[in-house]
């Protein structure tokens, strides 16, 4: 010890090695160490022989006065002994000894207290130490120790040879250096001493399995609670790196992994120790990662949501972004860095879904407006299954670990909260258009009608959006709006009524009556091919709802048409009034009014919708024929002769043609009616009975609403009066009547000469019959030279109803 010679310090008050008692037992709390008293008496000299006012030892040396070392280097030697209680440096300094926590906790305050100072010093000497060394010059180099022994000129003795150092027993570590592992995220090595912290204090204290601490002594329970605020310190970091590790790659992208390594290191360190600990003092580290993972989730959502644009849709949509881009990072930096049989993706994905079913959970539960619900319902259905799901790795799903955001009940209640809000908000809505629009029915101004397409966008907002989100939820939707439709259509009827009836709409000008009337007949189609296809989609008890609409709208239809056909007959009746009379067989001024008035005013009746049209130009078809063929069946010629009948039958063709040519270019469809004419023609014109049979059975068999009482008027016309031929003729008529008895009658646009009625036709009394049952004075009476032909149970029959 040449050093401690020099000042001053003898070899007794060294202490030699090995001279270190056991650690104590006793806790360091108990006692604090302070400065030592100096004995009394003379001190010892220096190696020059002077004498130093001061003695130098150890403690001073090393810096550590303020403490009580085990053993105490005075005058009068010797050691402390296995009973005496060592200090609190001889704990720490005690080689192959475990230092707790409480002892460095003590050290740490201690040492804080003179850092101020030994800084300050440590500062001034470094300075004059650097002002010694410019002077003093580079230092000279010393002779080596084998320079000064060997003398000049002899060779070197040989090194000894060199004995193998024992192996370095490993020191366990402190509680403080394990502490300082774990801030330093050196978790795996960390978590290893815990390990054998945890071990240690295991066999100390005689058990299987760690417990709280026992009452042997201080130094068991110290030990556990050592264990356990070492486990809350590494669970504390091993969750920070959770949170930190979602944030994004950062500029620490490796780093981050390593982490992220050592933390998959440490649940599986901790995962086989829980089987060794048992079910009961398990740790549960892995479950308590997937709560981390869980608690990160919802941090992350949560700060996503809050601040997105667009309410609750744009919310929603800030969701899914942010699902996406964490789940991106698991799958691509995270989730390989994990043992494999950790699971870790499917960890993240369980975490992010449990996280979100708790945030719309709670979006669920608050009163939210409809266009809020259908964003959560479509997002729940759609989105999220499509988008989120179908975007990423979804090993989870293989055994169906991944339950529904939201319940069935929660499900149902906001879609019931739907159809009811489209229920209410769609019959205010409905009623108020409609009365809107009815405001502009009776004014002079022609203004297009919008009513159709603001009923339709109304209905198809919550029609077109509730199939998007499941079938069953579209099918609920429909069949409300259909009844919603419904009920709406019966008002309109019943407006659409009163407009028509009330004589103030008379009073309006023709054109614009007639173009208010073609508006309501274009609500129409519109409406009922909506009703046609929310009854599709509905469920079956839908029909009724269906039919109630169809059958307002026929109404509507019907009556506007019937009121558009009767202005155009009331300015063509003069023209009909001119036909079959003797000027007619001459001149087409009557027929050519008939073309010109019905042509012109097929103008204004294309602005009608393609399906109402056609029905109204196959009526008006039907109505212009059948005001032609009833001035010839009330008799209002008499074909006296073959020539008459010609020329009868000539025009009829010719009329025939022309108004076939006219409806032809009005694109009628009631192409049946274009043989009606002609067969009447051929009747008046043929002359052998067996050809006019024929004739009248095709006529017959066409048009099944023909009576025999026509065809009698028409045998009137061409003048027969041969009472067998006639009644062959009409027996023919007669056996299809009775024939079709049991047939039912035909539709409303099929119908012709039900429509025209015939004054009961006169017949002449034979000579004989009247000579033998009247006498000859009532002969000579004219008035009964013709009387009235009995009515035949068939004709007494109710004409078809219109």
């Amino acid at each position: 010890m040449p050093i401690l010679k020099s000042l001053g310090v003898a070899d007794s008050k060294v202490p030699r090695a090995g001279t270190l008692p056991l650690r104590s037992s006793r806790n360091p709390f108990e006692e604090v160490p302070g400065l030592e008293e100096e004995e009394s008496g003379e001190l010892g000299s220096l190696p020059n022989g002077t004498s130093c006012g001061r003695r130098a030892t150890l403690e001073k040396l090393a810096g550590l006065a303020p403490f009580r070392l085990g053993w105490t280097p005075s005058r009068r030697g010797g050691s402390p002994g296995n009973g005496q209680p060592r200090s609190f440096l001889g704990r720490v300094l005690s080689p192959g000894i475990r230092r707790s926590s409480a002892d460095f906790g003590l050290l740490a305050r201690l040492q804080g207290i003179r850092t101020q100072g030994d800084e300050e010093a440590a500062g001034e000497a470094a300075r004059r130490l650097a002002f010694l060394r410019l002077g003093r010059g580079p230092k000279p180099r010393r002779a080596s120790l084998a320079e000064r022994v060997v003398p000049a000129g002899e060779a070197a003795p040989e090194p000894p040879p060199q004995v193998p150092e024992p192996p370095k027993v490993k020191e366990p570590l402190s509680v403080l250096e394990i502490l300082s592992l774990i801030q330093q995220r050196e978790l795996a090595r960390a978590d290893e001493h815990i390990l054998e912290l945890e071990a240690e204090e295991l066999a100390s204290s005689g058990c299987g399995v760690p417990g709280p601490p026992k009452a042997e002594g201080a130094a068991g329970g110290r030990r556990a609670r050592d264990v356990a605020l070492l486990y809350e310190a590494l669970q504390r970091e091993l969750w920070a790196l959770v949170r930190e590790t979602l944030a994004g790659p950062g500029p620490g992208a490796g780093a981050g992994a390593g982490a992220v390594a050592q933390l998959g290191q440490v649940l599986v360190q901790e995962e086989a120790a829980d089987g060794r600990r048992g079910p009961g003092a398990a740790r549960k580290l892995r479950a308590r990662w997937a709560e981390a993972v869980a608690r990160a989730a919802r941090e992350r959502l949560e700060a996503a949501a809050p601040g997105a644009p667009g309410g609750l849709a744009g919310q929603l949509e800030a969701l899914r972004a942010r699902l996406l881009e964490d789940m991106g990072v698991v799958r691509g930096r995270l989730a390989p860095a994990y043992p494999a049989g950790l699971g870790a993706f499917s960890v993240y994905l369980r975490g992010y879904h449990g996280a979100l079913a708790e945030w719309l959970a709670v979006a669920a539960r608050r009163r939210l407006p409809l266009a809020d619900r259908y964003a959560l319902l479509h997002w729940h259905n759609q989105v999220y299954p499509r988008e989120v799901l179908g975007l990423v790795d979804v090993v989870a799903l293989e055994n169906g670990e991944l339950g529904p955001l939201l319940s069935p009940g929660t499900l149902r209640g906001l879609e019931d909260e739907c159809v009811t809000d489209v229920k209410a908000q769609t019959r205010a809505a409905l009623l108020r258009v409609l009365q809107e629009d009815e405001e502009h029915w009776g004014s002079p101004e022609d203004q297009p009608s919008s009513l159709a397409q603001d009923v339709c966008e109304l209905l198809e907002e919550h029609t077109d959006q509730a199939p998007r989100i499941s079938q069953e939820f579209g099918e609920r939707m429909a069949h409300c709006c259909l009844g919603g439709l419904a009920e709406f259509l019966q008002s309109f009827q019943q407006r659409a009524e009163r407009f028509h009836e009330n004589p103030g709409v008379r009073e309006l000008p023709p054109d614009t009556y007639v173009s208010r009337t073609i508006s309501l007949v274009n609500c129409g189609p519109p409406l009922r091919a909506l009703a046609e296809r929310l009854a599709r989609v509905g469920p079956p008890e839908s029909e009724p709802a269906r039919e109630a609409a169809a059958s307002a709208l026929d109404r509507v239809t019907r009556l506007c048409h019937r009121v558009l056909a009767d202005l155009l007959f009331q300015e063509l009746q003069p023209h009909f009034n001119k036909l079959m009379r003797r000027k007619w067989l001459s001149s087409s001024e009557a027929l050519d009014g008939i073309v010109g008035t019905l042509g012109a005013q097929a103008l204004a009746l294309r602005r009608m919708q393609d399906e109402p049209y056609q029905t109204l130009v196959a009526e008006l078809h039907r109505r212009a024929l059948v005001q032609y063929v009833r001035p010839l069946l009330r008799g209002r010629l008499r074909c006296r002769s073959a020539r008459t009948r010609s020329r009868v039958a000539g025009r009829l063709r010719e009329d025939a043609a022309q108004l076939q040519r006219l409806f032809r270019r009005l694109e009628s469809q009631a192409s049946w009616l274009d043989a009606v004419v002609p067969h009447l023609a051929e009747v008046l014109q043929l002359e052998d009975t067996p050809s006019i049979q024929v004739e009248v059975g095709v006529l017959v068999r066409d048009y099944p609403d023909i009576r025999r009482k026509h065809v009698a008027a028409l045998l009137d016309i061409r003048g027969l009066c041969n009472t067998a031929a006639r009644h062959e003729i009409l027996a023919v008529a007669r056996d299809l009547e009775l024939s079709e008895e049991g047939a039912s009658s035909p539709p409303r646009d099929r119908v012709f000469f039900a429509d025209i009625p015939v004054p009961r036709p006169p017949f002449c009394l034979s000579l004989p019959l009247v000579l033998g049952r009247l006498p000859l004075s009532r002969l000579a009476r004219p008035s009964l030279a013709c009387l009235p032909r009995p009515r035949s149970p068939s004709a007494s029959r109710p004409r078809a109803q219109r």
